[in-house]
């Protein structure tokens, strides 16, 4: 999986908390970081299909 950066997901906090108003900074960074984690295993999923149908 690839390096959760701190300063992206401080970025992506920030964003949310302004659209989100009433939002806790906890709550917003803990959110963003599943998000971004979610989201990075699925393109490690995608990369490792292509590089096994590459292999074959």
């Amino acid at each position: 999986m690839g390096v959760i950066n701190d300063e992206h997901i401080d970025t992506w906090t920030a964003r949310l908390m302004d659209l989100a108003g009433a939002l806790d900074r906890e709550t917003a960074r803990r959110f963003v970081h599943e998000v971004y984690r979610g989201a990075q295993s699925d393109l490690d999923t995608e990369r490792a299909a292509a590089d096994f149908e590459r292999e074959e």
